[in-house]
């Protein structure tokens, strides 16, 4: 069987905040002090995260809690 790409994904803040159980505005103040992904812009008012860099956070979170 031939291997599956799997296109990245681009999650809008909304699911973004409903990952990490995180608001807005702390997720903003955790970009703006280097501990958190930085979205990527789409357009002039659009914003998104690598559901891969998002996901790298949590498994990074979850490990050095353990």
């Amino acid at each position: 069987m031939a291997a599956q790409s799997i296109s990245p994904a681009l999650l809008r803040l909304p699911s973004v905040c409903a990952m990490v159980g995180l608001s807005k505005s702390q997720i903003y103040r955790l970009i703006r002090a280097g501990e958190f992904p930085a979205g990527i812009s789409l357009g002039a008012n659009s914003v998104a995260w690598p559901a891969e860099h998002v996901n790298a956070w949590v498994a990074e979170k979850i490990s050095a809690s353990r």
